[in-house]
């Protein structure tokens, strides 16, 4: 038996830059970290090894892989030429919320295949190949920052390149910045979750026909430069405030991206402590992230208190394997 345990990532600036639609013509870049919330897969033989299970919200066991309709595992198992295993999966957040769960599922299921198989694989060459599989193989409208932004960990800056490379830079910012920072992050759930392609498919499109929102993601990039500067020298205000422009250019670049619920909410927060914040994820629902000095946390909790809180912090781990059984299979 082998368990994969991947964390989920919040993206502070940059986001949709990571969309081939716009970095073939500018270079993107993102900055975000992983938290401590998890996607968990396990893979083993069956007992019966003639039958493939599958299972996540719905369970599916199959003798034929090709057979299997989670699309995912399906591609994986055909690729990695995998069968008469259980795959099972669990996580400590639903999807459609933006914290990058499909990525996370897909990321975690590489690395346990390769585990499975017994083959070593980095944290980048996982993010590469979850890339492959779900923009290219499975033709998913989608960037590249959630598969790099699970499978690598802690903070880093992330470049979208012209020539499709992705380069991921650790950012080396001192431990107490860190602590400080952690501490004035909060996270709220909206109650709503969101299919984030419909979303994508517009922003695409979007920057394709439209210069204005072709230009306010170029100053998205630019944003996410100042914060990474604002992160090294210690500038937690100026980091918030940054938070707050980026998500007003965000917000501009697809209809579908915020709603009056979410307007509301974000407003209450920033007159309620919040320099700055963001929807996570590419939009529509899900969860809210907000900067917010510690002696104001109290008073925007209140303000947000129809709101359901996900505390969390910052870590530094990326994909791992967390358990490896004996091996007692041909």
């Amino acid at each position: 038996m082998i368990i994969t345990r991947t964390p989920f990532r919040i993206s502070f600036a940059g986001g949709g830059s990571d969309l081939p639609s716009f970095y073939r013509r500018h270079e993107g870049c993102v900055l975000s970290t992983t938290i401590n919330k998890y996607m968990y897969v396990m893979i083993h033989p069956t007992f019966n090894r003639l039958d493939t299970v599958v299972k996540y919200n719905q369970t599916e066991t199959v003798q034929d892989i090709r057979m299997i309709r989670h699309p995912i595992a399906r591609q994986l198992l055909l690729d990695h030429k995998v069968c008469g295993v259980e795959i099972v999966s669990t996580a400590d957040i639903p999807s459609g919320t933006g914290l990058s769960t499909s990525s996370a599922y897909t990321v975690g299921l590489i690395h346990a295949l390769h585990a499975f198989s017994g083959k070593f694989c980095s944290q980048e060459r996982i993010a590469r190949e979850a890339c492959e599989l779900e923009i290219e193989k499975l033709g998913e409208p989608i960037g590249k920052q959630d598969q790099y932004g699970t499978a690598v960990g802690g903070i880093k800056f992330i470049r979208f390149c012209q020539d499709d490379s992705v380069e991921v830079d650790p950012l080396p910012v001192s431990r107490r910045t860190l602590e400080e920072l952690d501490n004035n992050l909060l996270l709220f759930y909206t109650g709503i979750t969101h299919s984030a392609g419909e979303i994508l498919r517009e922003q695409n499109a979007n920057l394709t026909g439209e210069q204005e929102k072709f230009r306010n993601l170029v100053r998205m990039t630019e944003l996410a430069y100042e914060m990474r500067d604002a992160l090294l020298r210690a500038d937690l205000d100026g980091f918030g405030h940054i938070l707050n422009e980026n998500w007003l250019l965000k917000r501009r670049l697809a209809s579908q991206i915020s709603n009056d619920v979410i307007e509301k909410y974000y407003r209450l927060a920033l007159d309620n402590g919040a320099l700055g914040g963001k929807l996570l994820g590419a939009g529509g629902g899900g969860f809210l992230l907000f900067y917010c000095p510690k002696e104001k946390q109290k008073r925007l909790r209140s303000a947000l208190s129809d709101l359901v809180e996900l505390p969390f912090h910052m870590e530094t781990s990326g994909t791992k394997v967390i358990y490896i059984g004996e091996k007692d299979w041909d």
